[in-house]
């Protein structure tokens, strides 16, 4: 019997129950941008830099969280090596910068390494699941934080500091990495933008497969797509929203170390996802925020901040596995679904002169 051909997944959006959430979660980023511009402002008026890095920095690890959620929340893939891309785009970032002082140059190499990176990545992970695909993930980020340790070009274990401060070419504006409200508002900007692609690319049938992966892949495969395709297109996609946020760290803090590939921060990006609710999207981008601010906050009482957040981490599985945003979310959705008109009073409306 000859073998059906895979199915390519169109691009155009679908309408039903899934994008009615989706639009909720549209309407949580349109609120998280309004608290960023009021943020900045208030900054800039108050001529603070602390609180305005410390939110800057929350973006950039929210933008990591969000590539965990692309992967566990729509295709049920634990990741524990996500830092690994997140590195490496820090890296070639920091690299980019110190030898030619460009954000737009930094921010394309960073991608173009972590894509060769996640295809060589995903080629290896993407060979078993469950379980090992976590180990194998875990394994990879391992590797690369060890031989980037031991790499003296890369500042060893001390990392590479001295990344100049950058102009960012917007058009007729340019907004200094060295201004805090501004680099604010352009990793707002990269954040958003990185929602708005992965929100679409998941908002359409594509997206409906890779849910139907996590269901259950075995039908998925008779129903003719190809499920290893779509499995490395989400970790593509996952890779490469990592690296573009990581592309930002180093014009925050100025240097890079191999801690940046540790599994702490991959861990603590599956924290934040969990927190913030699975499968959401919008959900990590709030854990993130929060425990980036609770961290700081704890931090500064007592060196034992990492007990408060793993009882946090235990309470939301405990009493919120949907996450704070899973418990908001649909009560938005059903609030759109009432306020848009039925099918035929949308037509007759459109009708009308």
């Amino acid at each position: 019997m000859p073998e059906r051909p895979a199915r390519s997944f169109p691009g155009r959006p679908v309408a039903d129950r899934l994008s009615l959430s989706m639009r909720a979660s549209h309407l949580l980023v349109v609120l998280l941008v309004v608290a960023g511009l009021a943020l900045a402002a208030l900054g800039s008026a108050l001529g603070d830099t602390f609180y305005l890095r410390l939110a800057t920095e929350a973006l950039i690890y929210a933008g990591l969280a969000l590539s965990v959620d692309i992967l566990l929340g729509y295709t049920g893939l634990l990741s524990l090596g996500q830092a690994l891309y997140f590195g490496i785009g820090a890296y070639v970032s920091a690299l980019t910068l110190m030898a030619v002082p460009s954000f737009w140059l930094a921010l394309l190499a960073a991608s173009g390494a972590t894509l060769v990176a996640a295809l060589i990545g995903g080629v290896i992970a993407n060979r078993v699941r469950g379980v090992y695909f976590a180990l194998i993930t875990f394994g990879l980020a391992q590797v690369v934080a060890k031989v980037v340790y031991n790499t003296r070009e890369l500042g060893a274990s001390d990392g590479m500091i001295g990344v100049p401060v950058v102009e960012v070419p917007l058009g007729p504006f340019h907004v200094s990495t060295g201004s805090a409200p501004g680099f604010l508002l352009v990793a707002l900007a990269l954040l958003v933008l990185l929602y708005a692609v992965s929100a679409y690319l998941l908002d359409t049938p594509f997206g409906r497969v890779l849910i139907a992966l996590k269901a259950n892949e075995r039908r998925v495969a008779f129903l003719g797509y190809s499920t290893w395709r779509a499995r490395m297109a989400a970790y593509v996609l996952a890779a490469l929203v990592a690296g573009l946020s990581g592309a930002l760290y180093p014009m925050l803090r100025g240097f890079v170390s191999p801690e940046l590939l540790y599994f702490q921060v991959s861990g603590n990006a599956v924290i934040t996802v969990v927190v913030g609710g699975v499968g959401t999207l919008v959900g990590p981008i709030y854990g993130a925020i929060l425990l980036t601010v609770l961290k700081s906050v704890i931090g500064s009482w007592t060196e034992h901040q990492l007990i408060v957040i793993g009882v946090l981490f235990m309470a939301s599985v405990l009493f919120l596995p949907q996450g704070l945003i899973g418990l908001l979310r649909p009560r938005l959705a059903r609030w759109l679904g009432r306020a848009e008109p039925p099918p035929a009073k949308a037509a007759e409306a459109e009708a009308r002169p």
